[in-house]
């Protein structure tokens, strides 16, 4: 195949970055977990002592986390400030705050730009590249080769999540994700700067039912084809 931009877009728990990783690796092409970068900002914003509910104030130090993400799909990961965060990013307390950080249009603007930096080295590298995020085919990638809108009924992604985060050692019941899951999507989807939607053409992939290495079959297939 030559060397292709995929988007992987959908709602939080909707299974984005297992499809996307799995895919990934099994075409020798790169992985890149947009939203692991939104929560090290978040994190960083949290070490700082920044009111992340204060636009203003997360606008002002939008500039200032060093971030760097690899894109390996076999071992994604992700650095502030020279440290590892790939785990402390995926607790509690960040992702109660990842929405209002991400809302800010200036942290946008920074991670976009950096989001299309890493593309623009996979692309040229002739491996390309499985971008995955809430944005990505609208606002990141308007021109991906393919677009991939990734959804799943709310109970399923709850039940998801909250394994996951068991996983984690954050145990949280299911109907209290739930119910964090429905704040989440609202908030990234009525947020003005970058809201979470699907672009015009891309392909809507269910998850619901499938298990995942089917759904990761699926997607797949779609990127097969739209490289021939």
């Amino acid at each position: 195949m030559t060397a292709l931009t995929v988007a992987v877009d959908g709602s939080a728990g909707s299974g984005k970055s297992s499809v996307s990783r799995g895919v990934a690796a099994e075409l020798g092409m790169r992985y890149l977990d947009t939203g692991a970068m939104y929560r090290a900002a978040t994190l960083w914003m949290l070490r700082a002592g920044i009111d992340v509910e204060d636009a203003a104030a997360v606008a002002g130090r939008a500039g200032d986390p060093v971030i760097e993400s690899t894109t390996d799909p076999a071992a994604p990961a992700i650095a502030l400030d020279g440290q590892d965060v790939s785990t402390e990013i995926r607790t509690p307390d960040v992702t109660g705050a990842v929405s209002a950080v991400s809302a800010v249009p200036q942290v946008r603007t920074r991670m976009v730009q950096m989001q299309r930096e890493a593309v623009a080295v996979s692309i040229a590298s002739g491996e390309g590249i499985i971008v995955e995020g809430r944005d990505i085919g609208t606002v990141v990638l308007p021109e991906a080769d393919l677009k991939v809108f990734l959804v799943a009924d709310p109970q399923v992604r709850a039940q998801r999540r909250a394994a996951e985060d068991a996983a984690r050692g954050h145990g949280v019941e299911v109907a209290a994700t739930a119910q964090d899951l429905a704040r989440r999507d609202a908030a990234d989807s009525q947020r003005k700067a970058s809201p979470l939607a699907k672009a015009d053409d891309a392909v809507v992939v269910d998850a619901t039912y499938d298990d995942l290495a089917t759904v990761i079959g699926r997607v797949k297939a779609l990127v097969v084809d739209a490289g021939r």
